[in-house]
């Protein structure tokens, strides 16, 4: 649990005047028969508590509440799974912009912390479009910087992270190596016939190796990077948050 209250907890008259609010980006979809359909909205809620945590530390004058997370997303790739709800990329763009528009009448800025990759189209869209209406609105990825494009879903990291923060939905007598391909590689495969056409299980990467303890140390790493594309605050042309040159406590 985090130590700070989100968003939800509280009544309206308690909310701080103007504060950022993360909002966490995920979605619903399978994640290979040892993990849960809720994962990536489960690790992006975990990154942005954990960016939160350390945002309150770095800028103690500055309220930062966590929004609940949007659960759906688009993930029409993994649509070949039974238990995959994907919204689509033209629905979440406009979830997204109204979102934005609601949150941009009380808050101060705003930053999605993205959980799945399949929302990029989506956010491409919506915070360009959110940013030329004048809302402070930005987004980050949840990544650790490792750059394996051999452990793209449901792998080792995603498995690691999920022993960390829910140990008890994680079967690991079902976790078996899935596609070992890079990602560049398969992906017009994928675009063509969906994730089902290129691993029968969903996995694309290898979830054997995984630890509890790498899990705490790569949310760390995802967290603390957040935090600093937050504090560094340059974001491009389409709002995505870059990390040049940003510290935050650790």
């Amino acid at each position: 649990m985090p130590d700070e209250p989100g968003l939800a907890d509280l009544p309206w008259a308690a909310l701080p005047p103007a504060p950022a609010v993360l909002v966490p980006l995920g979605s619903t979809e399978q994640h290979g028969p040892h993990l849960p359909l809720h994962t990536d909205t489960t690790i992006a809620t975990a990154v942005a508590e954990g960016a939160a945590a350390r945002l309150r530390l770095a800028r103690p004058g500055e309220p930062m509440l966590v929004a609940p997370a949007i659960a759906y997303g688009a993930s029409g790739e993994h649509q070949g799974f039974p238990g995959t709800a994907s919204i689509g990329t033209d629905a979440l763009t406009l979830l997204l912009v109204e979102l934005v528009r609601s949150l941009s009448l009380w808050a101060g800025r705003i930053v999605i912390v993205n959980g799945h990759g399949g929302n990029l189209r989506a956010l491409a869209a919506a915070v360009p479009q959110m940013r030329d209406e004048g809302h402070d609105v930005a987004w980050a990825p949840c990544t650790d910087g490792g750059g394996d494009d051999t452990d793209a879903h449901a792998g080792r990291t995603e498995t690691s992270l999920m022993l960390h923060l829910a140990p008890h939905l994680v079967d690991l007598s079902l976790a078996e190596p899935g596609t070992l391909a890079p990602l560049a590689d398969l992906m017009p495969e994928i675009m063509a016939r969906g994730v089902a056409g290129v691993s029968p299980s969903g996995v694309l990467g290898d979830p054997t190796s995984a630890s509890p303890e790498e899990g705490r140390l790569i949310l760390g790493r995802m967290a603390g990077d957040v935090a600093a594309r937050i504090l560094r605050g340059r974001a491009d042309r389409g709002g995505h948050l870059r990390t040049d040159a940003a510290t935050c406590p650790t």
